[in-house]
């Protein structure tokens, strides 16, 4: 069986990370490498990590210190390099903030990559504590240059539970064969945090690659537990990036009419933030005008 390189970015994350241990430690399948990419290191964080792989072991783990934040793409971008390195055909992006209790998690991503010739599987992800879906598979819709969830805040249904192709997921768990990175690259790391999977997954769409969405898997998430969807970062990268994301990656018609609905949707954004979240959102459109996207 090939090995499975389990990447995750860490950045104050240390509320989290029993959890994420215990659901790891509990899978079936062993053959696999976690590497913790470290963006907030300190001795308080060491001795979590400590505690949590004497709690819950794991196969193996890499803890790579970061002496700065270098943004979730650039994290993800530091495994996913040490990992193939070090022969792992498979490599799963997952977020620390999020637990599973099903115990054939790892081996059913894998049998589907490797039997089904799966380059890109998802699972259906739930809200963590909350009987709620998040995301059950997606698409990617270009004339708002966003990546549209299937059954976000939705109750389960078994229009949820059909296995099948998709054009958008993120990248909060997905395991990604190796050639995908051969033939795409890595993630953009200018994102720094937010559409860095939505450029990532574009591409590889656009590459030829599909994306596989396995219902039998559910994953639970506790949604934006370190920078929260209302908060200033949030604001300010996710406005920042998508300016970026349009330009970098859309063409003729769509690009201008994308680039109008959002302008003209921040309007509307902008009239319900304080001050603060308001000065935020016009720096991070400048800067998306301002960036230097680089040709795809």
């Amino acid at each position: 069986m090939a090995k499975i390189a389990l990447v995750t970015v860490l950045f104050k994350s240390n509320e989290v990370l029993p959890g994420f241990f215990k659901s790891i430690s509990n899978q079936g399948y062993k053959d696999y490498i976690l590497y913790l990419v470290d963006n907030s290191a300190n001795d308080n964080s060491d001795k979590v990590i400590t505690k949590c792989l004497v709690d819950y072991p794991v196969t193996a783990c890499r803890h790579i210190k970061n002496n700065d934040n270098v943004g979730v793409a650039e994290g993800n971008n530091i495994g996913i390099k040490q990992a193939i390195a070090e022969g792992c055909s498979h490599i799963l992006l997952l977020n620390n903030d999020i637990e599973f209790v099903q115990n054939y998690v790892f081996s059913t991503l894998l049998s589907l990559a490797e039997k089904n010739g799966e380059h890109i599987v998802v699972p259906k992800i739930s809200y963590f504590g909350e009987n709620k879906l998040w995301m059950a598979g997606g698409y990617m819709d270009k004339w708002r240059a966003l990546g549209v969830h299937y059954g976000f805040n939705k109750d389960e249904a078994p229009k949820f539970n059909i296995a099948k192709h998709c054009t958008y997921a993120p990248t909060c768990f997905m395991l990604i064969e190796k050639t995908v990175f051969d033939k795409i690259g890595y993630m953009d790391s200018w994102y720094f945090a937010y559409y860095d999977d939505t450029d990532f997954v574009y591409r590889a769409c656009s590459a030829g690659f599909k994306i596989y969405y396995e219902p039998v898997i559910n994953i639970l998430h506790k949604v934006s537990s370190s920078t929260g969807t209302n908060s200033s970062f949030y604001v300010y990268y996710s406005n920042r990036n998508k300016i970026y994301f349009i330009r970098k990656n859309l063409k003729g018609f769509v690009y201008y009419f994308s680039l109008c609905y959002t302008l003209l949707s921040r309007v509307v954004f902008y009239l319900k933030l304080d001050k603060e979240r308001r000065k935020k959102l016009l720096i991070g459109l400048k800067e998306g005008f301002q960036s230097c996207p680089p040709k795809n």
